[in-house]
């Protein structure tokens, strides 16, 4: 796994945007890369001011965001049939598992699955 690299996860970057600055230090130096999906997740609440999205849009811009990819969808596809997680978290820690670097999640449901380098966050 590449330590200068991390796929975070929607969640984190809630806490963070929301003021957690306990985060800062698990993410300063890291170029941080996201799912498409998290990006769907930030942008798609149905109650986002205007504010929040120009805020969440700023934020995305310093990110990489993975589209999905055949080898993504089968690795999805393994990891929802093996673990029975949901479809965006499959695909996420598939995201993560794709480009070869550790995932930063709140989401103690991660820690099934074995392949993934995780790192959960305790809020």
């Amino acid at each position: 796994m590449n330590g200068s690299n991390i796929l975070v996860d929607t969640n984190i970057i809630l806490y963070l945007l929301g003021g957690d600055k306990t985060i800062i230090p698990l993410l300063q130096n890291k170029k941080i890369f996201i799912s498409f999906i998290t990006e769907l997740e930030l942008l798609s609440f149905k109650k986002l001011s205007e504010n929040e999205e120009k805020i969440i849009k700023s934020f995305l811009m310093e990110c990489t965001i993975f589209d999905i990819n055949p080898e993504i969808k089968k690795s999805a596809i393994y990891l929802r049939r093996k673990y029975s997680i949901k479809l965006p978290d499959a695909i996420i820690i598939a995201t993560a598992l794709y480009i070869d670097t550790s995932l930063i999640s709140a989401d103690i449901e991660f820690n099934k699955v074995k392949e993934a380098d995780l790192i959960i966050y305790k809020k």
